[in-house]
């Protein structure tokens, strides 16, 4: 990949497709191409076949994806699979069609069996069942890396797949239903220090409604007041987070020196788990994270943790040994990224 190389980045306006974007960028890529989803339906065979015959890319990252945190995934289920399998096999399919010279697929860790051995070894896909919440969604993610790896053996291709854990970043989405655990905290956490601070101006305008009555109806339907911010489920469960600026450093790392040759297991007839996980390999409790964020944003009312609500899987800590062979490792701590994306927000706010 050469900084004139024709490159394609599907969802660029996302988490990591515009940190993908950003990065290219920085080092001096000159040639990138980007659409957005009323330019090119990536779900749209048709159109996504158009749209490759016309720009021809070299490279490709495809990062478009529908996505969500747990609540999203486990109500949109019929939507989760539908979308991300539609565009996978779209843009993989006419990938190989106009002879792409390497493609990136970004996935999941959720792709792991829900009792899986922890750390997550790139060898434990498919070797158990998944966690029902998000099955739809890790279904789609699982196909996609098999139809990397069969694409690669059948027609000599070279497109990898990578897992990222979980993400946050500039460009994240605090949507309060849809929005994943760290930018939901964020905004919760921060709406509550408002209401206790009688901002009531700054609330109003930060939910987009006409009355402080209405906000405070609308946040008391996710648990969130003066007093208190809800969280669903018991704490306890432990997760990785990755920020996202350094997701997308792995990701041109991978595309720029990583080949398909480089991940498939020579030593067997077999080829599979060919995919790469991206993460930190360090875990923090949702309990931790959200104290921390407390911590960060200083509200200092209660945290009530609903145990009425699923927990989702208990633990999920990548192990990242592939990826340090591989020679990429993170640079941005956990602490250090909140208040980068704190800061981003209170700014989205101003902005």
């Amino acid at each position: 990949m050469n900084k004139s190389s024709k490159i394609y980045v599907a969802g660029h306006r996302g988490l990591v497709g515009s940190a993908i974007v950003k990065n290219l960028l920085e080092k001096g890529y000159t040639n990138i191409i980007t659409k957005t989803h009323s330019e090119v339906d990536l779900t749209n065979q048709e159109a996504t076949a158009q749209f490759f015959k016309e720009y021809t890319p070299e490279y490709v990252f495809l990062a478009a994806a529908k996505v969500g945190g747990i609540v999203a995934n486990n109500t949109y289920r019929a939507d989760f699979i539908y979308s991300n399998l539609m565009i996978q096999n779209n843009v993989i399919h006419q990938s190989y069609l106009h002879n792409v010279k390497k493609l990136l697929f970004l996935g999941s860790t959720c792709i792991y069996p829900k009792n899986a051995a922890q750390p997550l070894e790139e060898n434990s896909l498919l070797t158990n069942e998944l966690e029902y919440t998000n099955e739809p969604y890790a279904i789609a993610k699982i196909a996609g890396i098999k139809m990397c790896e069969s694409y690669n053996i059948q027609y000599n291709t070279n497109f990898i797949s990578v897992m990222p854990t979980n993400l946050y970043g500039p460009n994240d989405n605090f949507d309060l239903e849809k929005s994943h655990v760290l930018p939901a905290l964020i905004r919760k956490i921060h709406l509550a220090k408002l209401l206790s601070e009688h901002k009531e101006e700054e609330v109003i305008k930060n939910l987009k409604v006409t009355s402080i009555e209405e906000a405070k109806s609308y946040l008391s339907s996710f648990g969130v007041n003066e007093e208190a911010v809800e969280i669903w489920g018991s704490g306890k469960p432990k997760r990785e987070f990755l920020w996202s600026e350094d997701m997308a450093d792995a990701c041109v790392h991978i595309m720029g020196k990583v080949n398909f040759s480089d991940v498939k297991n020579t030593n067997s007839s077999e080829i599979k788990n060919t995919h790469i996980n991206i993460g930190t390999g360090k875990e923090v409790s949702i309990k931790e994270l959200a104290e921390l964020i407390k911590l960060k944003i200083g509200f200092t009312g209660k945290l009530n943790f609903n145990t009425s609500k699923p927990d989702g899987t208990m633990r999920k800590v990548t192990d990242v040994k592939k990826l340090h062979q591989l020679g990429w490792k993170h640079t941005i701590e956990l602490e250090e990224g909140i208040d980068r994306m704190y800061e981003w927000y209170k700014q989205l706010e101003v902005d």
